[in-house]
């Protein structure tokens, strides 16, 4: 049975790697950084679930096949759930993951709950029709300095509950099983698999 293929909405490369390896040999996985003429979709939205709508439904206009776009980040629980869906951009548009973690450091010195979690959502689509939308989260705690060379974003920060080690410390087979984004690509296969058998 030849892969299936899939056009993740994300020009992440760190994003759609980690999607590939969850995914493994049945789907051929491509981004839009081979389609360098097709927009960037402007995540105007204020909720995970409606940024990942946007994006869907955007490059799935567009593109004839199936489409996951997937929109996640960190909620710190002393922030009052920030950054939130601003967590690509928390210390501004054009922000790198080291300032946005030097800022959200910076928020939480001397703060001591520290309790946060990663939440994604992903949203399946095809010619501009949502087939379904997928959440998953894992929660943990927010360290006082970055632990850790793995992963991208808030990694070297968090530690999963029930670890001792950052997601930037644990080795990347571990952090895809417990990821928020493992479990929300779990319940997008068993759909895709549901849809297959039907």
């Amino acid at each position: 049975m030849p892969a299936q293929p899939l056009l993740i909405a994300t020009r992440n490369a760190h994003k759609t790697d980690e999607i590939r390896q969850m995914l493994g040999a049945g789907y051929t996985v491509e981004d839009l950084n081979v389609r360098a003429d097709w927009p960037d979709i402007a995540e105007t939205a204020l909720t995970f679930l409606g940024n990942a709508k946007l994006k869907a439904l955007g490059i799935s206009a567009i593109y004839d096949g199936l489409v996951l776009s997937d929109d996640s980040g960190l909620e710190v629980d002393a922030l009052e759930g920030a950054p939130g869906v601003f967590s690509a951009r928390f210390a501004g548009e054009k922000a790198t993951d080291a300032e946005n973690r030097a800022l959200l450091l910076g928020k939480m010195c001397g703060v001591t709950v520290r309790s946060a979690r990663f939440r994604c959502v992903m949203v399946l689509a095809r010619g501009e029709t949502v087939l379904g939308s997928f959440s998953g989260a894992v929660e943990g705690r927010i360290l006082e300095e970055e632990r850790g060379d793995h992963g991208f974003g808030y990694d070297s920060l968090f530690v999963p509950e029930g670890f001792d080690k950052t997601f930037a410390e644990l080795p990347a087979a571990t952090k895809n099983l417990l990821s928020h984004r493992a479990r929300a690509l779990e319940q997008v296969l068993a759909f895709l698999g549901n849809a297959a058998a039907g």
